[in-house]
């Protein structure tokens, strides 16, 4: 599927304003979900630490330039971190006051195996005062709490909120199961002040990274604080002393052939850990992926796709393997000759690529394009692994964002003829993408040919289930673009199924095509 940004209708030389090619979020966590994360917690975050280890998050030196006042002086310091995880904490702070003696815990016995920083937003938000009275109960009266956790606004908050992983009010659930809460300093300071805490110190720290590979600015936003005991120790003014960090921009180049990130050139700390990798960039080193195998006549494909652990989280649609395409896929494989000899153009297509693999065994020339870059990656090891010479010569992937003219140009680089076969399935999903979908197509489609027969004429196939896109729009979308419907499947008109083009792929010697869903439909277009 399509899963990046396409810009509004049109194809002109100055490319238009991008859209975000994602469902827009409505449902939120179903209660179910959200009572299984609240209850299975603690086994969430011990899985979490057995994949990551001590890898997912980078050694917090910043400790002391931040609180190196707290550590300092005469006589023992006595520290409790609550929600230790791996010791990125407190190993360099260890390290940098030899004399400090810490305790440690954390919810994962597999974490405290291998102060509260980035703890608290991993509780339920009607628990936060439960985990401050007993905090309270065990802190010295002159003691202090320090205190660094998200803050509303964060990039990490932005991704969930686009996926549908929202609990509560700034409370959402990760792909792993693990939960974040986003801090406000109002919520944050009521919440601390309700459980006898005075704010000693309060601000918010913002860093701006940008990855000129992908096109984005990345804005990163965290809450830190101090806090004391109501009473206990005293402040150096009777208001907390509140501030904004903006720190410089960082410019941060993925290295693709590693799967990691180089770090910046500046003297700005910037968290380029394995965790804020994936979670910035979607770079991940993890077996997040499964193989799921697709059998089609006499032919069998492995694709590798993301696993269903994670698909109900996941914003690249393009990771997974649709219903569409495993049914046109199966259409293909039964009647060659819809592409053979012909030049194909799939759109879309997602890690997969299921479709463009089969046409490539009868089929001239394929290019399948989708335009997330990450689908791409993964499209190419799954082609590399199913086909093979001479079959593997003739398809090549190349990345296609709707209506985004490079693109476009590069493609028709490629083959300046005209493809005979554009190939769509799932990819109308979002109202705003129809436009650049077939503006593109009318680009990038053969010119009809008159000596040919209707059906031997060049067409754009959709294979799609109906969901915000309803065909009216469909079709209009269509016209305004130059092209007419032409068959349809299944269609109301069943009197004469021997004129229909689609019908006539679906029965080979009184066996049906596999039919994985029945609200699949297939719409078959040509230029007018």
């Amino acid at each position: 599927m399509e899963s990046s940004n396409a810009p509004n209708a049109g194809i002109g030389k100055e490319e238009a304003p991008k859209l975000q090619i994602y469902p827009t979020p409505n449902t939120g966590v179903l209660p179910f979900w959200r009572d299984k994360y609240e209850r299975e917690a603690k086994k969430y975050w011990d899985l979490f630490y057995k994949r990551h280890q001590d890898r997912f998050f980078k050694d917090r030196h910043y400790l002391d330039k931040e609180w190196g006042r707290y550590f300092s002086g005469a006589g023992r310091k006595d520290v409790l971190e609550v929600g230790c995880g791996a010791g990125n904490t407190i190993f360099p702070l260890i390290a940098a006051y030899p004399d400090v003696f810490v305790y440690a815990c954390d919810f994962s016995p597999r974490a405290v195996n291998l102060v509260m920083v980035f703890v608290l937003s991993a509780v339920s938000p009607e628990k936060m005062s439960l985990v401050l009275q007993n905090i309270k109960k065990v802190l010295k009266p002159t003691g202090y709490v320090l205190f660094r956790d998200y803050a509303i606004g964060d990039l990490a908050q932005e991704r969930l909120t686009g996926k549908d992983q929202k609990i509560s009010e700034n409370f959402y659930v990760r792909g792993d199961g693990t939960r974040a809460f986003y801090f406000s300093n109002d919520f944050l300071t009521s919440l601390f002040k309700e459980n006898g805490f005075d704010v000693e110190e309060l601000g918010l720290c913002c860093k701006q990274v940008e990855n000129r590979a992908r096109e984005l600015v990345m804005n990163r936003r965290w809450v830190q604080a101090v806090f004391c005991s109501s009473g206990g120790a005293t402040s150096s003014s009777e208001e907390a002393s509140v501030r904004v960090d903006i720190f410089n921009q960082a410019i941060i180049e993925p290295d693709v052939a590693a799967n990691t990130l180089k770090e910046p050139m500046n003297d700005s700390e910037v968290d380029m850990s394995e965790g804020v990798a994936f979670e910035m960039f979607g770079l991940s080193s993890f077996e997040d992926n499964e193989m799921i195998e697709v059998n089609l006549r006499d032919r069998s494909f492995k694709i590798e796709v993301l696993s269903k652990e994670y698909q109900h989280t996941c914003r690249s649609t393009g990771l997974m393997l649709w219903e569409s395409a495993h049914l046109m896929a199966a259409v293909l494989a039964r009647n060659p000759t819809i592409v053979a000899g012909k030049k194909v153009l799939e759109l879309g297509c997602g890690c997969g690529g299921i479709c463009s693999m089969v046409a490539a065994g009868s089929a001239d020339f394929v290019v399948a394009t989708d335009g997330d870059s990450i689908a791409l990656d993964l499209l190419a090891q799954n082609v590399t692994a199913n086909l093979k010479p001479p079959f593997l010569a003739k398809l090549i992937t190349k990345r296609l964002e709707w209506g985004n003219r490079d693109h476009i140009e590069a493609i028709k680089e490629e083959n300046n003829e005209g493809f005979e076969v554009i190939l769509g399935t799932d990819v109308l999903y979002i109202p705003e993408a129809i436009l650049p979908l077939f503006a593109t197509a009318k680009e990038l489609i053969a010119s009809s040919n008159k000596g040919l027969r209707e059906d031997q004429q060049p067409a754009f196939i959709l294979c799609h289930i109906f969901r915000q896109v309803d065909e009216p729009s469909m079709l209009s979308a269509a016209t305004q673009c130059g092209f007419r419907l032409v068959d349809k499947w299944p269609s109301k008109n069943s009197s004469s199924p021997s004129e229909s083009i689609i019908s006539s792929w679906f029965s080979e010697n009184g066996h049906e095509v596999y039919l994985p869903s029945p609200a699949l439909n297939i719409m078959y277009f040509q230029v007018e």
